[in-house]
């Protein structure tokens, strides 16, 4: 769960900011969006084999 503490003197606005971007790096949406559908093994290990070959593939670019 996550949560913040409003500084007094601090305005929802800033408080409100403050939680979206601590919320935003934490993960929580993707791991929601990842959640919502079935997925079949063989098509998630087919996007995996695919994500690697990209990430590789950037680091042969950039040597």
């Amino acid at each position: 769960m996550i949560g913040i503490t409003v500084q007094e003197n601090e305005s929802i606005d800033k408080a409100l900011k403050r939680f979206k971007k601590k919320y935003e790096r934490s993960g929580i949406l993707k791991e929601y969006k990842k959640r919502t559908f079935f997925q079949k093994p063989s098509i998630k290990k087919r996007m995996e084999r695919i994500k690697a070959e990209r990430r590789a593939q950037r680091t042969d670019n950039r040597d």
